[in-house]
Protein backbone atom coordinates (compact mmCIF):
# COMPACT_ATOMS: atom_id res chain seq x y z
CA UNK A 1 0.00 0.00 0.00
CA UNK A 2 0.96 3.31 -1.05
CA UNK A 3 2.16 5.61 1.75
CA UNK A 4 0.46 9.71 1.29
CA UNK A 5 1.93 12.84 1.49
CA UNK A 6 -0.22 15.18 3.27
CA UNK A 7 1.29 19.09 3.15
CA UNK A 8 -0.63 20.26 6.31
CA UNK A 9 -0.18 23.18 8.70
CA UNK A 10 -0.67 21.98 12.74
CA UNK A 11 -2.60 24.90 13.68
CA UNK A 12 -5.45 23.79 10.72
CA UNK A 13 -8.34 22.40 12.13
CA UNK A 14 -9.38 20.90 8.84
CA UNK A 15 -5.83 19.93 8.21
CA UNK A 16 -6.34 17.95 11.76
CA UNK A 17 -9.59 16.26 10.69
CA UNK A 18 -8.38 15.41 7.39
CA UNK A 19 -5.38 13.37 8.78
CA UNK A 20 -7.54 12.17 11.20
CA UNK A 21 -9.92 10.49 8.58
CA UNK A 22 -6.90 9.24 6.78
CA UNK A 23 -5.62 7.52 10.03
CA UNK A 24 -9.31 6.05 10.48
CA UNK A 25 -8.95 4.60 6.96
CA UNK A 26 -5.48 2.61 8.28
CA UNK A 27 -3.64 5.04 5.99
CA UNK A 28 -0.09 5.50 6.32
CA UNK A 29 1.18 9.19 6.30
CA UNK A 30 3.85 11.30 5.54
CA UNK A 31 3.38 14.59 7.35
CA UNK A 32 5.05 17.51 5.53
CA UNK A 33 4.26 21.15 7.36
CA UNK A 34 3.60 23.11 4.67
CA UNK A 35 4.47 26.08 6.20
CA UNK A 36 8.26 24.56 6.91
CA UNK A 37 8.74 22.86 3.71
CA UNK A 38 6.34 23.45 0.88
CA UNK A 39 5.92 21.80 -2.19
CA UNK A 40 9.06 23.30 -4.68
CA UNK A 41 8.03 24.85 -7.59
CA UNK A 42 8.04 22.08 -10.06
CA UNK A 43 6.40 19.81 -7.22
CA UNK A 44 3.60 22.42 -7.27
CA UNK A 45 3.72 22.15 -11.20
CA UNK A 46 3.74 18.66 -10.84
CA UNK A 47 0.81 18.69 -7.75
CA UNK A 48 -1.71 20.87 -10.25
CA UNK A 49 -1.28 18.62 -13.62
CA UNK A 50 -2.09 15.72 -11.36
CA UNK A 51 -4.67 17.21 -9.27
CA UNK A 52 -7.48 18.04 -12.93
CA UNK A 53 -7.40 20.96 -11.42
CA UNK A 54 -6.88 24.84 -12.06
CA UNK A 55 -3.73 26.15 -9.84
CA UNK A 56 -6.36 29.00 -9.04
CA UNK A 57 -8.08 26.19 -6.62
CA UNK A 58 -4.65 25.86 -4.50
CA UNK A 59 -4.45 29.03 -3.12
CA UNK A 60 -6.04 29.66 0.27
CA UNK A 61 -8.13 32.81 -0.24
CA UNK A 62 -9.18 33.33 3.39
CA UNK A 63 -5.68 33.10 4.55
CA UNK A 64 -3.61 36.32 6.08
CA UNK A 65 -0.57 36.32 2.90
CA UNK A 66 -2.92 35.80 0.17
CA UNK A 67 -4.98 39.09 1.60
CA UNK A 68 -1.97 40.91 2.27
CA UNK A 69 -0.67 40.30 -1.11
CA UNK A 70 -3.50 41.47 -3.34
CA UNK A 71 -3.95 38.12 -4.99
CA UNK A 72 -7.49 38.33 -5.74
CA UNK A 73 -6.92 40.99 -8.34
CA UNK A 74 -3.34 39.59 -9.60
CA UNK A 75 -3.86 35.91 -9.81
CA UNK A 76 -5.94 36.24 -13.02
CA UNK A 77 -3.58 38.10 -14.63
CA UNK A 78 -0.69 35.23 -13.81
CA UNK A 79 0.82 32.10 -16.22
CA UNK A 80 0.83 28.85 -14.26
CA UNK A 81 4.64 28.81 -13.69
CA UNK A 82 4.04 32.35 -12.16
CA UNK A 83 1.76 30.92 -9.81
CA UNK A 84 3.48 27.62 -9.12
CA UNK A 85 6.42 29.69 -8.25
CA UNK A 86 4.67 32.16 -5.77
CA UNK A 87 2.81 29.24 -4.04
CA UNK A 88 6.04 27.55 -3.34
CA UNK A 89 7.61 30.39 -1.87
CA UNK A 90 5.06 30.76 1.12
CA UNK A 91 3.39 27.50 2.34
CA UNK A 92 0.45 29.46 3.42
CA UNK A 93 -0.40 30.93 0.54
CA UNK A 94 -1.47 27.01 -0.58
CA UNK A 95 -5.02 25.69 0.48
CA UNK A 96 -4.42 22.86 2.71
CA UNK A 97 -4.24 19.83 3.16
CA UNK A 98 -2.56 18.70 0.01
CA UNK A 99 -2.50 14.83 -0.23
CA UNK A 100 -1.15 12.84 -3.05
CA UNK A 101 0.20 9.33 -3.37
CA UNK A 102 2.02 10.21 -6.42
CA UNK A 103 -0.77 9.50 -8.96
CA UNK A 104 -3.54 11.14 -7.19
CA UNK A 105 -3.87 14.87 -5.64
CA UNK A 106 -6.34 16.34 -3.43
CA UNK A 107 -6.77 19.78 -2.58
CA UNK A 108 -8.44 20.55 0.70
CA UNK A 109 -10.66 18.19 3.13
CA UNK A 110 -13.87 17.34 1.85
CA UNK A 111 -15.34 13.48 3.47
CA UNK A 112 -16.67 12.35 0.14
CA UNK A 113 -14.20 13.82 -2.19
CA UNK A 114 -11.46 11.65 0.72
CA UNK A 115 -14.06 8.62 0.37
CA UNK A 116 -13.59 8.67 -3.54
CA UNK A 117 -10.03 9.10 -3.76
CA UNK A 118 -8.58 7.62 -0.40
CA UNK A 119 -10.44 5.06 1.08
CA UNK A 120 -8.73 1.88 1.51
CA UNK A 121 -11.78 -0.53 1.01
CA UNK A 122 -12.15 0.17 -2.73
CA UNK A 123 -8.18 -1.15 -2.73
CA UNK A 124 -9.12 -4.14 -0.44
CA UNK A 125 -11.92 -4.81 -2.61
Amino acid sequence: MTSLKVYHYAKCSTCRNAIKWLQNEGRELELIPINEQPPSKSEMLDLIARSGLDSKKFFNVSGEVYKSLGLKDKLADLGEEERAELLASNGMLIKRPVVTDGESVTVGFKPELYAQSWSQKEEQA
